[in-house]
């Protein structure tokens, strides 16, 4: 990633302490708001730490709900930052504990949204640090590779892991990056509960958007 300026980091700040609003979930397309804004998603697997992630990002206890239960975010959830981009929280893949119709019900859900929205700016694929890249990531990167979307990488949970086994996954990561089209070569490692690593993703998601 280039080097991020003090005044990017100030403006990134500024940009993601002010007002963040959930504006709807999504269960249909039909339901999806007026694409009429940058858009950035989140996706990984269950329970990897994405809604502790945005919670972080955006200075909040529980703008997006967190549990323990894998499976918990069933909708695609749309949050407006400061009336300048939309935030959206993807339903969880892996070991959601929900039927296969449910599973095959968002699956085609996310392909139509991936696929129908000029505004989407990037998806950031959130991987658990202590695991590195599961089966189910590679399936959910090579969806991405075929709708076209451009996807970055984002490690969580980084406190939990040793420094130099974090190293270990990062060179992995971006090896197999390489192999797919629409992977941009750049991984955030986070924390949320560390909270490290946010101003980068701030800094990233605010270069994206354009604002």
């Amino acid at each position: 990633m280039e080097e991020i300026t003090e005044e990017e980091q100030t403006r990134a700040r500024k940009l993601f302490a002010g007002t963040c609003d959930f504006v709807l979930g999504v269960a249909e397309l039909k339901q999806l708001p007026e694409d009429n804004m940058p858009e950035v998603a989140f996706i990984g697997r269950s329970n990897v730490g994405k809604s502790s992630l945005i919670n972080a990002l955006t200075g909040r206890k529980d703008l997006a709900r967190t549990s323990n239960t894998p499976g918990r975010t069933q909708q695609l959830n749309f949050f407006n930052l400061g009336g300048q981009i939309h935030i959206v929280d993807l339903p969880g893949y892996g070991y959601a504990k929900v039927s296969k119709t449910q599973v095959e019900n968002w699956t085609t859900l996310m392909k139509n949204y991936l696929r129908g929205r000029p505004h989407l700016r990037c998806v950031f694929v959130l991987v658990d640090a202590r695991h590195g890249l599961k089966p189910s990531d590679l399936d959910m990167m090579k969806m991405l590779d075929s709708t076209a979307v451009n996807y970055r990488i984002v490690l969580t949970k980084c406190d939990k892991q040793k420094d130099e086994q974090l190293v270990i996954t990062k060179q992995r990561t971006e090896e197999v990056l390489k192999k797919h089209a629409a992977a941009q070569p750049i991984i955030c490692q986070t924390s949320a509960w560390g909270k490290f690593g946010l101003d980068e993703l701030q800094v990233q998601i605010m270069r994206l958007t354009s604002y």
